[in-house]
């Protein structure tokens, strides 16, 4: 059985939703076992342990949250040339672009020798004030079907060995 591990990090709750969506369109896949798991929770051996990923991030202050960011230090050398060829995919929930966000995950990715399945999936709360950027998300159902879509295209390719 394929193994779909989802690594996020949500301080407001725009990012959860998110993963939680892609990890929802990834189990309609009965043949695949999705992890969702926190950050901080996360490390080399759940990466070893899977066939492909997401990582799924706030934006803070035009990069990948700090967790996230703790998460890619942790692993990072323990796993090198050691998934390489894998298959990702990332989801920022941005307060203003999301781009550099989505280029640091992208460089990431490309040390490790991982191959994207799309290009990110940026959603903008234009929060930018800090009562808004503090107040907790939600994200729209336009939105959240964009992640599930996601999980759901990384959960098929797996199954059927097209990544």
């Amino acid at each position: 059985m394929k193994t779909l591990l989802i690594v996020y990090h949500s301080m407001t709750g725009g990012t959860l939703q998110m993963a939680q969506a892609a990890a929802a369109g990834a189990a309609t896949e009965t043949a695949l076992q999705v992890r969702l798991l926190r950050a901080p929770d996360a490390g080399a051996n759940d990466l070893l342990g899977a066939d492909g990923y997401l990582f799924a991030t706030p934006e803070n202050l035009a990069a990948i949250s700090g967790m996230l960011k703790d998460f890619f230090d942790r692993s990072y050398y323990a796993v090198l040339e050691r998934i390489n060829g894998r298959p990702y995919a990332s989801l920022v929930c941005a307060g203003s672009d999301g781009q550099n966000a989505a280029r640091q995950i992208e460089r990431i990715a490309s040390g490790w020798r991982l191959k994207a399945i799309a290009p990110a999936l940026i959603l903008c709360t234009h929060a930018q004030s800090p009562q808004d950027i503090l107040r907790p998300k939600q994200i729209g159902t336009a939105g959240l079907q964009s992640c599930r879509e996601i999980g759901a295209a990384m959960a098929t390719g797996l199954v059927m060995g097209v990544f």
